[in-house]
């Protein structure tokens, strides 16, 4: 029986081992019909296979080990070796035979895709590892998406990835790579979505990040984003921050990406609509509850008026959400108040004076003379 290395991304065959964090969180997203644009999964079998074909696990993992510079350790030279070592090896036919009949069966030959790595140790509520392993956009053809994979496989051993493994306590033997293949959406505007505010941990608020082009800018932070800070409750924003939003990320002809200049008339102006950001947070909220109410962060693009979701995972270290007390005194009542006066007027206070500041402190409480409450002042 013939290994199936490939699966559509509108699959229910989205085991975290299988198909990775991003791939498993986009099969969901898109078995509950939310806008996900299609394409297909290459699963960890396929980088299992890869990886066994030509021997490479234990050479992976003894060169997976850190030097140190300067009293700490660094897995530069390390990440260096092993991406020589995968570059260097050969795919199985039935591999690539299978990625290239997978692509060909997309909409249109040729068709403009994105390349994105999907570890079994990504988008977890603990480990996100966000921006430690390769996305490739913009990638036209049958054997540029075969090297695309073949470069997100390596990028599993990226210093950064190798190190955070290292720092977590993460098994180094226990990850492997998926691959999501999915058809690009030339957004004119893009950004990401935070379900609660990932600053102060306040669920109430949803954060919103967005600018013109291709996401990768904001991500990546390359951009200043406009930021809406948006009540949840009504799906408005309580305040709007405009960026400069100087550049955008757009397609670089046939293959690739490159920077461009944002017109003067456009970075000026919000990159968002109110319809447009009511329509993105309505869509972010459902997203959450598909999830069981874990606060999200959303990948999203906007692409002739209609809103793609590109990703959702756990926001990971949300602070403690803030504790409001709001408590009123039954009536009467006494306060006890501590003020530092003595540090201002050393001096020994006249009558006159004392009775002022104790008409000052009453009115600190709202409080009038002739009710009966008790203000012990420490003078």
């Amino acid at each position: 029986m013939t290994t199936m290395y490939t699966t559509p991304i509108k699959t229910t065959q989205n085991d975290l081992d299988l198909v990775g964090g991003k791939g498993r969180s986009l099969a969901r997203m898109s078995c509950a019909d939310f806008d996900v644009p299609g394409g297909f999964l290459v699963t960890t079998d396929a980088y299992k296979k890869f990886i066994a074909d030509s021997d490479l696990k234990s050479k992976i993992i003894e060169l997976a080990k850190p030097e140190l510079r300067d009293g700490y350790p660094n897995f530069e030279l390390s990440s260096k070796e092993i991406n020589k070592i995968i570059q260097n090896a050969k795919i199985d036919a039935n591999i690539t035979d299978q990625i290239k009949v997978a692509y060909q069966q997309l909409d249109q030959a040729n068709l403009s895709v994105a390349v994105r790595s999907s570890a079994n140790a990504e988008d977890l509520p603990d480990f996100s590892f966000a921006g430690q392993q390769e996305t490739f956009l913009n990638v036209s053809g049958e054997d540029e998406v075969v090297s695309a994979v073949k470069k997100c496989w390596s990028s599993l051993w990226t210093a950064q990835a190798i190190s955070y493994r290292h720092q977590n306590g993460i098994d180094q033997s226990s990850v492997a790579m998926g691959v999501v293949v999915q058809v690009m959406i030339p957004s004119e505007v893009s950004g990401i979505l935070f379900t609660a505010n990932p600053t102060n941990g306040e669920r109430s608020e949803m954060i919103v990040n967005s600018s013109f082009g291709l996401g990768e800018a904001v991500v990546g932070g390359q951009v200043t984003p406009d930021t809406f800070i948006v009540d949840r409750t009504t799906l408005t924003s309580k305040e709007t921050i405009l960026g400069p939003k100087e550049h955008q990320i757009v397609y670089d002809g046939d293959q690739g990406i490159k920077i461009e200049k944002v017109s003067e008339s456009n970075q000026g102006i919000s990159s968002l609509s109110d319809s447009m950001l009511t329509e993105l947070c309505n869509a972010a909220l459902k997203v959450e509850a598909l999830y069981e109410g874990k606060p999200q962060d959303i990948e999203w693009a906007f692409c002739n008026g209609k809103l793609h979701l590109l990703q959702s995972r756990p926001i990971t270290n949300l602070p403690v959400q803030p504790i409001e007390v709001d408590w009123t005194p039954p009536s009467p009542a006494k306060y006890v108040a501590r003020r530092q006066i003595v540090e201002n007027m050393p001096d020994p206070l006249a009558h006159c004076l004392k009775s002022c500041i104790y008409c000052v402190v009453w009115n600190w409480f709202g409080l009038k003379a002739q009710e009966w409450w008790e203000v012990v002042l420490y003078l």
